[in-house]
């Protein structure tokens, strides 16, 4: 199983299909976390699995559960959960829905962990990177009870040091 995510794109669109067409023959799921601050019909986010963020004013929902080849996803900007200062309220919701993995954005702060059995993915951002100068998103690969998760550049170059690989 293969899942693109992104988020905090705010308003870019040939980002969005130039990553939709590099991993469109490879990805079961494309996802984003929110702040597209794209109108809910904008074509580039057709293929995406999408939530609101703080910065959207479309008619999308705050979080949705998504699963693929027995992962269940939470899938959430994370404005709604204090994501800036800790991931425990977002843990909380990611053990009522039964998550396997959550996926957020709004800090803008690519990087994965895993907290009890639950892995976090936050992609980063693909307008405006915070800690780092490149804008990502995040490529997460699962099978055989193992879960690798890949950063990329908008160009799609892997960015070095953020892959991780564990145990789901």
């Amino acid at each position: 199983m293969k899942a693109v995510v992104v988020s905090d794109s705010h308003g870019l669109s040939g980002e969005l299909s130039a990553i939709v067409e590099r991993h469109r023959h490879e990805a079961d799921l494309f996802i984003h976390c929110g702040d597209s601050e794209l109108s809910a019909q904008a074509a580039e986010l057709a293929p995406f699995v999408v939530v609101r963020g703080n910065c959207d004013f479309a008619a999308f929902p705050n979080e949705r559960t998504e699963e693929a080849e027995g992962l269940r996803f939470l899938i959430t900007h994370g404005h709604l959960y204090g994501v800036k200062t800790s991931l425990l309220r977002l843990y909380y919701r990611a053990k009522e829905t039964s998550a396997h993995v959550v996926c957020f954005g709004h800090s803008h702060l690519a990087g994965a962990e895993q907290i009890e059995g639950v892995l976090f993915i936050n992609p980063g951002s693909i307008a405006l990177p915070r800690g780092r100068k490149e804008r990502t998103y995040a490529v997460l690969t699962a099978a055989n009870g193992r879960a690798t998760v890949e950063f990329y550049d908008t160009a799609g170059k892997p960015v070095p040091g953020l892959q991780q690989t564990f145990s789901i």
